[in-house]
């Protein structure tokens, strides 16, 4: 049997390797705002697919609505109808804090399962991940705050206007935006997926718990009073009550933004900082 035949390789110039693996016009580089509208189409998908999620924004709060208000509330406030007009606000309250952790808790899983280091190989505006996450933020809390809203509506909650809930709504998407970014310096600091989680979980907890969400201050001792009245939940709930009862105060409502102030000026500048080193 004869071997076959084997031709010598044809020289291939520079420039025909050059046509064969290259495109007349490259796609244009994704702008930020379009990089910014995938990330936040991303995180909204994430609610559909992660089912704690859900949990955490709508199922969460009815369950809180309906255990306080049937089990506690007419022994704090003398009936249930008398308790779910105080209560409620602090619900909504409740709802948004415990869903602004989930932008940070997912970039910490993001860091911690490679996906970080994906994305930040891409030709995009690197800011766009945190920017698009919060955007995608705006319908998640949107949601956490009008689910126990009507809930509450149905059980027998009644605000003193529409226009007085529509701003406590706006005042909560503010606070919530501030406070998201305690959750990012936990994200980005924390290695371990499980350890990030568990520390957010704990603050969050003392956060809802050490406030006046569920009873006025003057019911509490002194010492436990002086604690919660710095409590920026507290505020929070203050400022919601307030706006939608129509009883909000001048004072309140100034309590209410520097408790957002400081949030931003003590934790955006950290999660910047350690957000661009572990980008670097």
């Amino acid at each position: 049997m004869t071997a076959p035949t084997v031709s010598a390789p044809v020289p291939v110039s520079e420039d025909v390797v050059r046509a064969a693996v290259s495109v007349a016009q490259r796609p244009a580089k994704a702008s930020p705002a379009f990089a910014s509208r995938t990330f936040a189409w991303r995180s909204l998908v994430k609610i559909k697919y992660v089912q704690d999620q859900l949990g955490n924004t709508v199922v969460f709060p009815i369950i809180l609505t309906v255990v306080f208000t049937f089990l506690l509330g007419g022994a704090i406030a003398g009936s249930p109808r008398e308790y779910i007009q105080y209560f409620l606000p602090g619900v909504i309250v409740v709802a948004v804090v415990s869903t602004s952790m989930t932008t940070a808790l997912t970039l910490n899983r993001d860091i911690a399962t490679g996906v970080f280091d994906r994305i930040r190989t891409l030709p995009i505006w690197q800011p766009s991940v945190l920017v698009g996450a919060m955007i995608g933020d705006v319908g998640r809390y949107a949601l956490a705050s009008v689910a126990p809203l009507l809930f509450g509506l149905a059980l027998g909650f009644r605000p003193d206007g529409v226009v007085g809930v529509l701003l406590a709504l706006l005042y909560l998407q503010l606070f919530t935006f501030c406070l998201t970014w305690l959750w990012m310096v936990l994200a980005v600091s924390i290695r371990d997926a499980t350890a990030a989680q568990g520390v957010v979980y704990l603050l969050q907890f003392l956060l809802i718990f050490a406030s006046n969400v569920m009873a006025p201050l003057h019911t509490m001792p002194g010492w436990l009073e002086a604690v919660v009245k710095v409590n920026p939940v507290t505020q929070t709930a203050t400022v919601v009550r307030g706006l939608m009862h129509d009883t909000l105060t001048a004072g309140q409502l100034g309590s209410g933004l520097i408790a957002c102030a400081a949030l931003l000026v003590l934790f955006v500048p950290p999660s910047v900082y350690l957000y661009n080193r572990k980008h670097g």
